[in-house]
């Protein structure tokens, strides 16, 4: 009994001690009740500290972005399920903005805007945190696009060349391959040292599960992340989704890495967010979008950019996608984009239907930045490939009426036919510099005008075998390559002739 009597005391004295030590001063606590919530999104009251743009804490760990700071009241859009917060629970005020993870972490990993993986993998330990929203590098840290991006497209790479840092927007009507150009962007990778993001804003399950599915059997997923905001969840982690995506890159440009961000696609984000601001009540403008929604996007796509030296010579090259609505490219969302990238890459609905894929209309389709980063030996040969191709497709309109044509037409068309033929190219199969300089000078020398048009699928799938046989220093181009020597030029034109009549006996 005494030692029982002992430890008591001993255990009250220490418990009195540790009271004693205990340093009570009062504290602050912002605390607010809901007013009104449901469709993603709720109005709050009694929290007159709010800052834009801040995280409030609801009960059963619901969280929310407060978006509209009224006099009294606070509009929020949720991150999360609102099915255990009623009208009358309580918000506490967090003053932290929203944060997503960055990190080596997060490579080959699903996840959402703010890090939870979707991928049935661990939880991310040991990431970094850094602010969805982040200002725009300043034009004193940006240095020149210089070197190329290659999709490995060669309709894209020979007429409309991506530079690493720019900004590209892919346009056309539902259905027309936005996302497959993008993947196949993503893919062509594989062999190179950039880190692919692709963001899925309010796309389907199903659709986001094939863009993953083809990266994984065809690209380097190990050097991938996708960041996911499906169409059935809440709209506040799609509208944070290009953001938080954009965010994670920067971490990797910031480490002096190349870095392609697809975003597909922002028509969807738009509309996300005037469904958000209308249930806010906020003023609509044209087609009810808010009057910011130019903001919204400019504010994201200019955060691509090519850091100088002295900030690390990283890049971050964007890659928006916008669809319109029965070819209407000047809608209001499309246009607004447009103005803000640095060059659209337009698929025609009418190409697409006649077989012709990727189905670019190259004469709606422009680069701003990437002429100048196109590698020498490409460039040399792509140069008057997009006037002769134009010149083709104004012919073979006229043609069409059954006008009588001569020689020298017929055989203007049946040239420009080769050069259509020669720029289809199935998905999945990215082509390497080598072989993109072999067919377009197949092509601008004339090479295939005697083959005939349906032999040409043959040739260019016999061609990187025939290359690594007669020609395997081609194959070693890479962006700095100069054009092609009279030598190469000439060893070339024999081994690419003696091709074509192998096509012609067994196709």
């Amino acid at each position: 009994m005494s030692t029982l009597t002992d430890d008591l005391r001993l255990w009250a004295g220490r418990s009195r001690a540790q009271i004693d030590a205990l340093t009570v001063a009062p504290s602050l606590e912002q605390i607010g009740r809901v007013e009104q919530i449901g469709d993603g999104v709720a109005i709050v009251s009694g929290l007159p500290e709010t800052r834009l743009d801040e995280i409030l804490a609801f009960e059963g760990g619901l969280r929310g972005l407060a978006v509209d700071l009224g006099d009294s009241r606070i509009g929020c859009i949720l991150l999360g399920d609102a099915g255990s917060v009623r009208a009358g629970s309580i918000v506490h005020g967090t003053g932290n903005v929203a944060r997503t993870p960055v990190g080596e972490a997060l490579l080959g990993r699903v996840i959402d805007a703010l890090g939870t993986p979707l991928d049935d993998g661990p939880a991310l330990e040991g990431c970094a945190m850094a602010p969805v929203e982040q200002p725009a590098p300043p034009i004193i840290d940006r240095a020149l696009v210089t070197r190329p991006l290659a999709t490995g497209l060669l309709v894209v790479d020979a007429m409309i060349p991506l530079g690493r840092g720019q900004r590209e927007l892919i346009v056309g009507d539902r259905g027309t391959g936005k996302t497959a150009i993008a993947v196949d962007a993503m893919i062509n990778q594989r062999n190179t040292d950039v880190i692919c993001i692709y963001a899925a804003i309010g796309q389907k399950a199903s659709s986001v599960a094939q863009v993953i599915d083809a990266v994984r059997r065809h690209g380097a997923p190990e050097r991938c992340i996708f960041v996911v905001g499906e169409a059935d969840t809440a709209p506040g982690l799609q509208w944070l989704t290009p953001y938080a995506a954009c965010s994670m890159g920067e971490y990797f440009m910031a480490q002096g890495r190349d870095v392609l961000l697809v975003l597909d696609d922002l028509t969807k984000h738009a509309a996300v967010y005037r469904q958000v601001s209308l249930l806010l009540r906020r003023p609509p403008g044209r087609e009810a979008y808010p009057g910011d929604i130019f903001y919204i996007h400019s504010r994201l796509l200019e955060r691509a950019a090519h850091l100088s030296p002295e900030k690390g010579g990283g890049s971050l090259t964007a890659l928006p996608i916008a669809e319109t609505q029965a070819g209407n490219i000047s809608a209001y969302i499309p246009t607004n984009l447009i103005s803000i990238t640095d060059g659209q890459i337009y698929l025609d609905p009418r190409l697409f239907y006649e077989d012709q894929k990727p189905a670019v209309d190259v004469g709606k389709s422009v680069s701003r930045v990437g002429g100048k980063t196109q590698a020498p030996a490409l460039k040399a040969l792509s140069e008057s490939l997009r006037l002769t191709y134009a010149q083709f497709l104004e012919l073979e309109v006229f043609t069409r009426f059954g006008t009588m044509v001569d020689d020298r037409t017929k055989k203007t068309i049946d040239h420009g036919r080769r050069i259509r033929a020669v720029l289809a190219q199935p998905q999945f199969a990215p082509l390497g510099l080598g072989e993109q300089v072999a067919l377009l000078f197949a092509v601008g020398e004339g090479l295939l005008d005697e083959l005939p048009l349906e032999h040409v699928g043959r040739f260019r799938a016999l061609l990187p075998g025939w290359l690594a046989d007669r020609c395997p220093t081609l194959l070693k181009l890479d962006d700095a390559a100069r054009a092609l020597t009279e030598t190469q030029q000439a060893e070339l034109r024999m081994a690419l002739t003696t091709l074509a009549q192998e096509a012609r006996k067994t196709a």
